[in-house]
């Protein structure tokens, strides 16, 4: 079975070859995938070289952050990708987009105000958590909305922090 996942705009084309091997566009990885401990940290390592990353389920996908960044992942099966396309169906980017935490931290700084437009890749908050401060960025232009978080606020994983729309 393929799957189609989205990030950023761009489409991989992953495959399942066995439980220790993928291919990605084609190209053959070795991969091993594990969860680490009960929060949603995940150790990757993909050709030899580690990565660590907190991937939870958000509203419209996969959310990752990996090495500070947040990565919104939308995976459908070739399938399911082939019916939505065959019906026209297709999320607007005016729906509103919710910043969530994707771990418990605290807010360090908000370099953005409500109103303000952004475009996709803006820094909308700093979330320091485990000794690390991590960028989370905008998955999409638009204008924040409906700031719910200020500098110095503690947060709990999955917390909506700020909207975007």
């Amino acid at each position: 079975m393929n799957y189609v996942t989205t990030i950023g705009g761009r489409e991989y084309v992953v495959e399942i070859v066995d439980e220790r091997h993928i291919m990605v566009n084609g190209t053959l990885c070795e991969v091993d995938f594990d969860n680490v401990s009960d929060q949603p940290v995940f150790s990757l390592l993909l050709n030899g070289q580690s990565y660590e990353s907190y991937v939870y389920s958000g509203d419209e996908g996969w959310e990752v952050l990996l090495h500070g960044s947040l990565y919104l992942a939308k995976v459908e099966d070739e399938r399911e990708k082939r019916l939505r396309a065959s019906t026209g169906s297709r999320v607007a980017d005016r729906e509103e987009f919710h910043l969530r935490a994707p771990m418990p931290g605290l807010v360090v700084t908000v370099p953005v105000v409500e109103g303000e437009k952004v475009e996709k890749g803006d820094v909308l908050l700093i979330l320091e958590s485990m000794k690390m401060q991590n960028e989370l960025r905008s998955p999409r232009s638009g204008k924040v909305s409906r700031m719910r978080v200020k500098p110095g606020d503690s947060v709990e994983q999955r917390q909506t922090l700020l909207s975007v729309i």
